[in-house]
Order: structure tokens, then sequence, then C-alpha cells
């Protein structure tokens, strides 16, 4: 869906002490980020904080003022540290119920009552007013609270949680993105690129430096809502390569 404003905003806050400590390395941060701007949606900020309640609360509090949209991911499953339900009930001052539907399913998935023990059932407990985000690799739901979604931190859940979002976001125009690279070192684009910058503000510019095959280069990427204005401001970037004596190289974007 399209809304009015010329920007909505997102934040995603990666919860878990295993992405703090190095174990585990994040995987949903680029696939967001991504469906996000195809949905007319800016990423604006990622946060990594432990499975700290006072920090959940703390933080989620504070981004979901900040930004018109707040994701999170880990911290749902069925262990003692997986406290995010709770902490997200905990910012909006109520309390955890049981979700019926998504008790209903994960039950069935079970051969034995045994099989659903307490620790399966946790997964089941929403806050007070959320409304389930459907899981489906295995059922456990993640919520909706407002304007936050929260959703698991196992990459094919939560691809498949956030992949049911689009109709529950409103958004703006979608963000496109072009993207050359050139071997020309950073510094020698840093001057002709603030210049092209000036003249296109509307158009995010950003310059990446690489090493591949022995030679250095730089990897100039553009991002912006207005076709029209992004296509000029890459043919400047183009140009001003030309002009360095560089070759410019379209890239994947």
């Amino acid at each position: 869906m399209t809304g009015t404003k010329s920007e909505y905003t997102a934040c995603l806050i990666v919860i878990g002490n295993e992405i703090l400590s190095g174990r585990t390395r994040d995987a949903n941060l680029q696939y967001l980020a991504g469906r996000l701007n195809g949905w007319g949606i800016r990423l604006r900020e990622a946060r990594v904080i432990p499975d700290i309640e006072e920090t959940i609360v703390e933080t989620v509090n504070r981004c979901r003022r900040a930004f018109d949209y707040v994701f999170t991911t880990g911290g749902i499953g069925p262990t003692h540290d997986d406290i995010t339900a709770a902490s997200v009930a905990k910012a909006f001052g109520v309390g955890l119920v049981k979700d019926p539907k998504s008790f209903a399913l994960m039950a069935a998935r079970y051969e034995t009552p045994e099989e659903f023990n307490e620790s399966r059932q946790k997964m089941c407990f929403i806050p007070d007013g959320a409304v389930p985000i459907e899981n489906s690799v295995s059922v456990a739901p993640g919520f909706q609270m407002d304007n936050v979604f929260v959703l698991a931190g196992v990459p094919s859940i939560m691809r498949a949680m956030a992949d049911t979002l689009q109709n529950r976001l409103i958004g703006g125009a979608p963000v496109r993105a072009r993207a050359l690279g050139c071997h020309l070192p950073e510094g020698a684009v840093a001057g002709g690129l603030a210049d092209i910058q000036e003249r296109w503000p509307g158009i995010d510019i950003g310059s990446y430096p690489f090493y591949r095959e022995g030679k250095f280069g730089t990897s100039l990427v553009l991002r912006g809502t207005d076709a029209a204005a992004l296509d000029a401001a890459y043919a400047a970037v183009a140009d001003m390569v030309t002009g360095l004596g560089g070759v410019p190289a379209p890239e994947d974007s």
C-alpha cells in the first residue's frame, strides 16, 4: 500500500547475546532492508542488543516513537533466554495471552501431549492486543503490536514471516538503485562525487572501495525514489569517471 508521506522509515532491532558474542552472524538485515525498500520504506537504523529485559523494553519504546515501523528479530523461541515477547509486552504495559489458533496449529504438529510441552507452548503466547504474524515454516507465530513487528531470528522463518507483511505496511515510492564500478581510487572520485551530490540532493550517493583481480577500485551506488533524477545523476557519475580516465562498468545494485 502506498501512503501520502514522502518517506516512511523503519528500524531493525536485532536481539540476541549470540550475535553480540560473535558466535552467530546476523543474516536477516540485508533481506529485510531489501524487502522494505521495495515497499517504499527506508530502513534508517539497525541496532544489536542483548537478551536483557530492561534493554529490550527501553530500546523498543524509544524506537517505536522515532520510526514509522520497528522490526525485531530473535528471542521468540522456547528456551529460558527467549524473552522478547514478554519484554515487548512490558514495553506496552500489557500481559501475555495465549493465541488459540497458534496453540491449536502447534499442538497438531506433535504426536503426543507430552511432546507439546510447556516450553513449546510458550511460543504461542503473545502480548495482549497483538496480532499474530503467520509462520509457514514452523507454525510458531511472530506478532505485530501497534507499529512493532516481532519476527524470528532463524533466517528461513524470519523471511517467511516478513513475506506476509506487505499488506500491513504503508510505504512511499519504492527505492530504486543503480551502481557502477571503476578502477579509480576513492580519493580520485571524491571531489566530483560531492559536486554531483549537491546537484541531486534527493539521490543518496555512496562510494565503496574494492580490491579485485589485483587492482584497487571504487563502486559507486546511487539510490532514490525519483527515476528521472536517478538516471540523470547516474549519467553524471559515469561521465565523471570517464573524464578522470576510468571506464565505468555497470554493477548489480
